[in-house]
């Protein structure tokens, strides 16, 4: 046998030690599986005290870690809340917030969003050689100047690969209509139109070169004609169903309108071959749930299963996808390197109901619910977190956490660094988690309500356990004592809709978890000295914040040259969703 030479063993004994290297750097970074439903309450898990509606898989997982009892979310709406998620900011920092009563991204055709500027925690993942994706709902802006430029497009926030919805749900996407007839005659009218569009610019040529003798208006007829059947086309499909329910893959958009239905089970799929696709990698993924965001779209399966009418089935259903991304995670052997975390982006909408029938959630024992920026039950969500042998299992903590903690926490456990040139608002919670502190790293919480600030939360650095809270201002429930405003259907923020309080209401959450009774000097001989802190506290947050525009009041006027199409405006009816399936892995952005 030839004996190798001194190269080709030092290039054997690189490549050994090189995977070696990698191998280490693998086992020192854990994946990173993040999960978010959308307006779930925390009163509908059983780990949170629900005994009528089946959630086995949450509670499971709330089982083998830790439950956050205490967990509160920037805002109490779903894009603020969700753009404090992304980046551990609050929501004024960004701008991702309103002085008016529309508080979300309106639709797709806006051109309101995220601004590029700012950090995700995919993009901090990102540059510590993670894989990154983001399945499901978006609702952090899509276009800027055109409908084709995707500005807002998740690929711009570190994330490498994207399937999902880019707006939210709305009424209008469940439950759809048939469309095999508009898809069918979509199809033959854009062939129409195309051949006219061929004959026109055939005689256009032949009338120019002299080869053939045309009336003008002839082709200036079929040119209008043209136009009056683009116009008649669109003008027919008014409905958000059709410009703003819909998915994309990547960039490109397979489904306009989508079938709500079937979304969320292939979400979990998508999520199942990410897992596989990235097994052997670090990797951060963030599950965004459309359930159980009205209308509820539910499979046939679940329908009619629970105690809660449409709404515990679809809680039910959610609760049976969770168990599959789950299972997937065990079955790839990614358990114990895997980081699972659950939480909701705010809490349950009171006021969906249809008729009789309450389509929105329940806030356990909590005060108030979605829309309102500082009642407990707004802002105060689930938090689980998962690690098997570095989290001690079945552990609860009723120290006050944020949605915001997550950024600096998976920045912790990643080996990677906050930006320094902003202010992050949250805090790395491993000590807290891992039982090498005994309290929160959170002072102080500030509760918006677009870009009114609410309520402010002191969390004094002692072992009272006391927990005060300072109401500035509330909503004004319609009808009186109804608990929510139904007669605007959300709460608002500013002007006659609400009381402001002078001095603020007091609370201290850990007597009175419900909020029902403010505390007066009378009661509590520290409320004049709360309330002073609490003053301080605001003034000096308030010395932090920056102007920047509001994205959800300046550049939230939909623009009908942003609204999305899968094909040429303003025929954009397409269901690509079969023939993609039946394709290979879709290929990831790189």
């Amino acid at each position: 046998m030839r004996p190798r030479s001194p190269l080709v063993f030092m290039s054997l004994v690189c490549t050994f030690l090189n995977t070696c290297q990698a191998h280490r750097v693998h086992d020192d970074k854990p994946n990173i599986v993040l999960i978010m439903v959308d307006d779930l309450g925390i009163g509908d898990l059983g780990c949170y005290g629900n005994d009528t509606i089946r959630t086995p898989h949450i509670d499971r997982l709330a089982r083998e870690g830790v439950r956050l009892t205490q967990h509160i979310s920037a805002a109490s709406l779903c894009s603020p809340s969700r753009s404090a998620f992304l980046t551990g900011r609050y929501p004024i920092r960004s701008g991702m917030v309103s002085s008016g009563n529309r508080r979300v991204v309106h639709n797709l055709a806006v051109p309101a969003g995220l601004p590029l500027n700012e950090t995700t925690f995919a993009a901090l993942l990102k540059k510590q050689g993670y894989s990154t994706g983001l399945i499901g709902k978006w609702h952090q802006g899509l276009n800027c100047d055109s409908r084709s430029d995707h500005c807002h497009h998740p690929y711009n926030y570190g994330f490498d690969y994207y399937y999902g919805m880019p707006f939210t749900l709305v009424d209008s996407c469940w439950p759809d209509p048939s469309r095999n007839a508009e898809l069918t005659f979509e199809s033959q009218l854009w062939l129409c139109v195309q051949l006219v569009a061929i004959a026109v610019l055939t005689l256009t040529f032949g009338k120019l070169s002299g080869w053939v003798s045309v009336p003008l208006l002839l082709i200036f007829s079929m040119i209008l004609f043209i136009f009056l059947l683009g116009y008649a086309w669109f003008s027919s499909y008014t409905s958000p169903l059709y410009w703003d329910c819909l998915l994309m893959r990547g960039h490109e958009i397979t489904e306009q309108p989508m079938k709500a239905e079937r979304a969320g089970s292939i979400m979990v799929k998508e999520a199942i071959s990410f897992l596989e696709r990235h097994r052997k990698e670090p990797f951060l993924l963030f599950f965004s749930f459309l359930h159980v965001h009205i209308p509820l779209p539910t499979t046939d399966d679940f329908i009619g299963t629970s105690k809660h009418g449409l709404y515990g089935d679809n809680v039910e259903e959610m609760d049976s996808m969770m168990g599959k991304i789950l299972d997937a995670i065990d079955d790839f052997g990614l358990r114990n390197n895997t980081i699972v975390y659950f939480t909701s982006d705010h809490g349950g909408h009171l006021e969906a109901r249809r008729g009789h029938a309450q389509l929105g959630g329940w806030n356990g024992i909590y005060k108030g619910g979605k829309g309102m920026g500082g009642w407990e039950g707004g802002i105060r969500v689930p938090g689980i977190v998962r690690w098997p042998g570095k989290v001690p299992a079945g552990r609860l903590i009723k120290e006050p956490t944020s949605l915001m903690d997550i950024l600096p926490t998976v920045a912790s456990v990643s080996g990677g660094s906050l930006p320094q040139d902003r202010v992050i608002d949250g805090r790395d919670l491993m000590p807290l988690l891992q039982g090498n502190a005994r309290h929160s790293e959170h002072e102080f919480l500030f509760h918006y309500c677009g870009s009114q600030l609410h309520a402010v939360r002191w969390i004094p650095k002692d072992d009272s356990g006391a927990v005060w809270k300072a109401h500035y201002v509330t909503p004004v429930f319609q009808p009186p004592e109804a608990g929510g405003c139904y007669v605007t259907s959300l709460c608002r923020c500013f002007g006659e809709q609400v009381t402001y309080h002078n001095p603020p209401l007091l609370f201290d959450l850990s007597r009175d978890p419900s909020e029902s009774t403010p505390l007066t000097p009378a009661t509590d001989p520290l409320h004049d000295f709360v309330i002073k802190k609490v003053a301080d506290a605001l003034k000096e947050h308030r010395e932090t914040i920056m102007p920047v525009t509001y994205q959800l009041s300046e550049l939230n006027q939909g623009r009908m040259w942003l609204k999305p199409c899968c094909g040429v405006f303003p025929f954009c009816l397409c269901d690509k969703e079969e023939e993609l399936s039946q394709s290979q892995a879709p290929n990831e952005k790189r």
